[in-house]
C-alpha cells in the first residue's frame, strides 16, 4: 500500500544537531512547557489536599519530550501514552479545565469523572489515552498505525512508553508486526532512568533502548530529551520516515523526572543531589528561558508576565474542577459495551 507524501513543514532543521529554533519557536516551546510544569505542580498540591484520589503520576522534568514531538506531527496524527499522561494531553491541545476536572473525578472531566488521572481521551484531539497497564498502549498504538496504513491516509501514530515498559513482551510483539507490515508508528521511549523505582542499569541487559528494535530491523536513535530542539529535530526525521512508508522508528528520549514515580513514592532510591544537579544543569524550561533572555527578545519582566498568565490558566482550571459537580450515578452505565441478546 502506498502512503501519501509528507507535507512540507515550515520548521527549520540543522544538519544532525538540534533543530534551529526561531525566537517564535522558543517562545511557543517555553509557553507550552511552562503550562505543563505549572499544571503538574498544581495537581500535586491538589493531590496533597485530598482533592485528587487514586494514582497521580507527574510529568515534571520531562516537558521537552512531548512538546518537541508535538511540534513534529501534523493535524490528524495520533498520540497514545501510558499513565504519566497529563503533559501529553495539554500538549495535544486538550483544555486544562477538562483535564483537571477529570483528575478530581468530576462531571466536567474528559471522561466524565470515570477515568481519573490515567484514563482520559479526546477523539477530537486524536489523543487515545492514558493507559494504566504498563506497556498496554504500545499494541494499541500499533493498531492505530495499522488502521492508518489500511486506510492509506498518510497519518502517523506516536506511541509513548517508558523505560520500564520497554521490557514488556507485548512491546516486542508490536515491533515485529509494525516492521513486518511497514506501519507508520514512532515508538517514543521516555527513559526517565528509574521506571517505577529501579535504575535502568539494574533492570535492563541492554540499556541503550534505541537498539531494542535491532532484531526487527527497526532504526532507532538516542535523543537528549531535556532539549526541546533536539527532540523536535529527531521527531521530524522519525515522522518523515514513517510518513514516507518506510515503517516504524524508535526514539529513545533520555529524560528525567524530578518527582517520584507517583505521588506516593518518596524516591529514596536516588540522591537528592542527583535531582538538584539535573534541575540546575539540564532543566528543559530553563534552557529555553536563557535563550530567550540572551537573544534579548524578551526581558525578565516579559517572562514573569508569561508565568503569571500561565498560572492564571492553571488556577482557573483548578477552580473549574472544584466547582464542577460530581457525576450522576447513572453515568456508570454509559460508555460500556453490552450483549443485547444475553
Amino acid at each position: 500500500m502506498a502512503t501519501k507524501s509528507p507535507q512540507k513543514k515550515p520548521a527549520k532543521k540543522s544538519d544532525g544537531g538540534p533543530a534551529a529554533f526561531s525566537e517564535e519557536d522558543d517562545l511557543q516551546a517555553y509557553r507550552d512547557m511552562l503550562l505543563i510544569r505549572r499544571f503538574e505542580e498544581k495537581a500535586g498540591q491538589m493531590y496533597g489536599m485530598g482533592l485528587i484520589g487514586g494514582f497521580c503520576h507527574l510529568y515534571i522534568g520531562q516537558e521537552a519530550v512531548v512538546v518537541g514531538m508535538q511540534g513534529a506531527i501534523e493535524e490528524g496524527d495520533q498520540v497514545i501514552t501510558g499513565y504519566r499522561d497529563h503533559g501529553h494531553m495539554l500538549a495535544c491541545g486538550m483544555d486544562p479545565k477538562g483535564v483537571m476536572a477529570e483528575l478530581t473525578g468530576r462531571d466536567g472531566g474528559y471522561s466524565r469523572g470515570k477515568g481519573g488521572s490515567m484514563h482520559m481521551f479526546s477523539r477530537e484531539k486524536n489523543f487515545f489515552g492514558g493507559h494504566g497497564i504498563v506497556g498496554a498502549q504500545v499494541p494499541i498504538g500499533t493498531g492505530l498505525a495499522f488502521a492508518n496504513r489500511y486506510r492509506d491516509n498518510g497519518r502517523v501514530c506516536l506511541a509513548y512508553f517508558g523505560d520500564g515498559a520497554a521490557n514488556q513482551g507485548q512491546v516486542y510483539e508490536s515491533f515485529n508486526m509494525a516492521e513486518l507490515w511497514s506501519l507508520p508508528v514512532v515508538y517514543v521511549v521516555e527513559n526517565n532512568q528509574y521506571a517505577m523505582g529501579t535504575s535502568v542499569a539494574r533492570a535492563s541487559a541492554q540499556t541503550d533502548l534505541s537498539k531494542r528494535g535491532a532484531s526487527f530491523n527497526i532504526p532507532g536513535v538516542q535523543v537528549d530529551g531535556m532539549d526541546v530542539r533536539a527532540v523536535r529535530e529527531a521527531g521530524n526525521r522519525a515522522v518523515e520516515w514513517c510518513r514516507a512508508g518506510k515503517g516504524p522508528y524508535i526514539l529513545e528520549m533520555k529524560t528525567y523526572r524530578y518527582r517520584g514515580h507517583s505521588m506516593s513514592d518518596p524516591a529514596k532510591y536516588r540522591a537528592k543531589e542527583e535531582v538538584s544537579k539535573m534541575r540546575a544543569e539540564h532543566d528543559p524550561i530553563e534552557q529555553v528561558r536563557m535563550r530567550l533572555l540572551e537573544s534579548k527578545s524578551l526581558s525578565e519582566d516579559d517572562l514573569k508576565a508569561i508565568d503569571k498568565e500561565i498560572k492564571a490558566i492553571v488556577n482557573e482550571a483548578a477552580e473549574f474542577a472544584q466547582s464542577s459537580p460530581e457525576p450522576d450515578p447513572r453515568e456508570l452505565w454509559t460508555d460500556i459495551l453490552t450483549d443485547m441478546e444475553a
